[in-house]
C-alpha cells in the first residue's frame, strides 16, 4: 500500500496550486479528499460490492489470478472474463449467466475490476484479461481527483513507454485542454510528473506494469472516454433523502464560501449559530480579496492589440497625411485622386482582418479582384448588398428585399450564392414579412466563408504578396455613382490595365 501513497504523493500539495484561498477551504476540501466515507450516499452500495470483491481475491476460493506468459513477456496478476463469470454463478446467488455478466459490468463499471487493455470498463464472458484494483484506489475512500491530478498523470504518461502507455485521442485532447488552462503553472506540473517518472522507473518492470494500469483505471472512472458512464457522480435524490449536502470538491468548497448550493441540499439539518454566521462572514470577507479576474489575459489581450496597431497610432507613428482638421493640408481629402504609390504600411494593415480589408477601398476593389479569379464574387456582392438594406428608408425596404432575393437567392436567380440548407429555410421564411433584417442569417454564413476561406486564401496569394512588395502600385481610384473605375500602372508609370466594374 506504501508504494500507492508514493505515486500519489502529487495530491497532498494540491491545495497550493491553484487560486489563493484561505485555509478554511483547503481543510474543508481535504478533510473529503482523504475520507468522510461514512458520509457518502453510496457507502452501502460500496460496501456490499467491495465484500463480493473481498471475496474474489481470497486465495483459496476465489476468481483464478495467474501470470500469463506470452511471446518475450508476462502479464502479471491477471484473470479472464470467463473464469470470472464461472465463480459468480458458482459462488453468488444469481440465477444465470446473462445476470452474473450483468452484476460484473456494474462492479467494473465501478472500478474494482477492469480490463488490462481498454479504456471501456465493461465485462465479456471471453479470454479477455482482467485485472484487481488496489483497495487504495476503492470508491469507497472517497476520491475527488482534481484537474492538476489528470494533467500530472497525463503529463506523467507522456513520458514514459509510448508503445504501452500511449494516450488515446480524447485523452490528448484533454491534456491539450489542461495544458491551457494551466499554462501558469505548467512548469509546476511537469516538474511534478517528472519527479514521479522517476520514482516508477526504479520498479522492478512487472510491479510497473500492475501499477500503470491500475492508476490508468483510475482515471478511466474519475474521468471516463466520451461515451461512458461517470459512476463517481452522486444522485441528487439520494443526498435528498439523507438530508444531507451533496460531497465534492466544488460543493464543499461553494458550502465552506458560506453559498447555498440549494435549499434542498444544503439547510437540511443544519443548525444556524452566531459561530456559523461569523464563519460565512470571514469566509465572504476572505473572497472580496481574491482577483476573479484573469488580468494577465486581458493585460496579454491589451499588448497584442496594442502592439498590432502601434505603427498605426498617430500618437506614436507620424501619420501619412496629416489631419486636415488641425491644418491646412487637405492631401488627405485628395490621396485617393493623386497619382502617388501605395504605402506599403497601408497595404500590410488589410492582413489584421477581413473587417480592415473591406473598410479600405483600394483593399476592397483588390479583393474583388481576387475573387473574380476565385468565381466566388458574388459572395462579397451579396453582403454589401444586404449592409446598404439596413440603411434604406422604411419605404424602399420591401423593394430592395425582393431584389436581393431575385439576384442572389431564388431559384433562377441570375448571379446566385451558395448558403447552407439551414440558412438558406430561414431567409425563404423570412421573405414571408420582408424587413431590412431578412437575410441576417444568410449574410453572415457568407460573410464567415469569406473570412474562414476566401480572405485567408487571398493573404496566401501571390496577387497580395506582390501587391505588398511594391510589383504593383494603385495610382489612380476614383468613384462615379455606383460604379468604380481602377486604374493600374506598373512602376515606371505606363498604362497597364483598366478594369470597370
Amino acid at each position: 500500500m506504501e508504494r500507492w501513497r508514493t505515486s500519489c504523493l502529487h495530491r497532498k500539495p494540491e491545495t497550493n496550486v491553484g487560486c489563493a484561498g484561505s485555509s478554511n477551504e483547503e481543510a474543508v476540501v481535504a478533510s473529503y479528499q482523504t475520507g468522510n466515507s461514512e458520509d457518502s450516499p453510496n457507502i452501502l452500495l460500496y460496501k456490499k460490492m467491495e465484500k463480493i470483491v473481498e471475496k474474489m481475491q481470497d486465495e483459496a476460493t476465489g476468481v483464478p489470478v495467474r501470470t500469463v506468459k506470452s511471446f518475450m513477456s508476462k502479464i502479471p496478476s491477471v484473470f479472464t472474463g470467463s473464469d470470472l463469470i464461472l465463480w459468480m454463478i458458482k459462488n453468488l446467488d444469481v440465477e444465470d449467466q446473462v445476470e452474473a455478466l450483468h452484476l460484473a459490468h456494474l462492479i467494473a463499471a465501478h472500478g474494482y475490476f477492469f480490463p488490462i487493455d481498454d479504456h471501456i470498463l465493461t465485462v465479456k464472458n471471453d479470454n479477455t484479461f482482467y485485472r484487481f484494483q488496489t483497495p487504495y484506489f476503492w470508491p469507497s475512500n472517497c476520491w475527488e481527483p482534481e484537474n492538476t491530478d489528470y494533467a500530472v498523470y497525463l503529463c506523467k504518461r507522456t513520458m514514459q513507454n509510448k508503445t504501452r502507455l500511449e494516450l488515446a485521442d480524447y485523452e490528448a485532447e484533454n491534456l491539450a485542454r489542461l495544458q491551457k488552462m494551466f499554462s501558469r503553472k505548467w512548469e509546476f506540473i511537469f516538474m511534478q510528473a517528472e519527479a514521479q517518472s522517476k520514482v516508477d522507473k526504479k520498479r522492478d518492470k512487472l510491479e510497473r506494469k500492475v501499477l500503470d494500469s491500475q492508476e490508468r483505471a483510475f482515471w478511466d472512472v474519475h474521468r471516463p472516454m466520451p461515451g461512458c458512464v461517470n459512476t463517481t457522480e452522486i444522485d441528487i435524490k439520494k443526498a435528498c433523502q439523507m438530508n444531507k449536502p451533496i460531497y465534492g470538491v466544488k460543493n464543499t468548497q461553494a458550502s465552506a464560501q458560506g453559498i447555498k448550493i440549494s435549499p434542498s441540499t444544503s439547510d437540511l439539518g443544519s443548525k444556524t449559530t452566531t459561530e456559523n454566521i461569523k464563519k460565512q462572514i470571514t469566509l465572504l470577507k476572505a473572497r472580496l480579496d481574491r482577483r476573479n479576474i484573469k488580468v494577465s489575459k486581458v493585460a496579454e489581450a491589451f499588448v497584442a492589440y496594442f502592439e498590432q496597431y502601434l505603427e498605426y497610432d498617430a500618437f506614436f507613428v507620424a501619420p501619412e497625411y496629416t489631419n486636415p482638421w488641425i491644418s491646412d493640408n487637405q492631401e488627405f481629402w485628395e490621396q485617393e485622386k493623386q497619382a502617388k504609390d501605395i504605402s506599403a504600411r497601408r497595404v500590410k494593415r488589410w492582413a489584421f482582418s477581413l473587417k480592415e480589408l473591406l473598410q479600405d477601398a483600394i483593399g476592397r476593389e483588390h479583393f474583388v479582384k481576387f475573387l473574380d479569379k476565385e468565381f466566388s464574387g458574388e459572395n462579397l456582392k451579396f453582403w454589401e448588398a444586404v449592409q446598404i438594406l439596413k440603411t434604406l428608408p422604411q419605404s424602399q425596404v420591401q423593394e430592395k428585399v425582393n431584389e436581393i432575393w431575385a439576384e442572389f437567392l431564388a431559384p433562377d436567380a441570375s448571379c446566385p450564392i451558395n448558403v447552407d440548407s439551414r440558412s438558406y429555410e430561414i431567409t425563404k421564411k423570412n421573405m414571408e414579412n420582408p424587413e431590412r433584417w431578412s437575410f441576417d442569417c444568410a449574410s453572415n454564413h457568407v460573410y464567415h466563408l469569406m473570412k474562414s476561406d476566401s480572405y485567408s486564401r487571398y493573404l496566401r496569394s501571390d496577387m497580395y504578396k506582390e501587391f505588398l512588395n511594391g510589383s504593383k502600385k494603385k495610382v489612380n481610384y476614383f468613384r462615379e455613382g455606383d460604379t468604380f473605375n481602377c486604374v493600374v500602372f506598373s512602376k515606371k508609370r505606363n498604362y497597364h490595365l483598366v478594369d470597370r466594374y
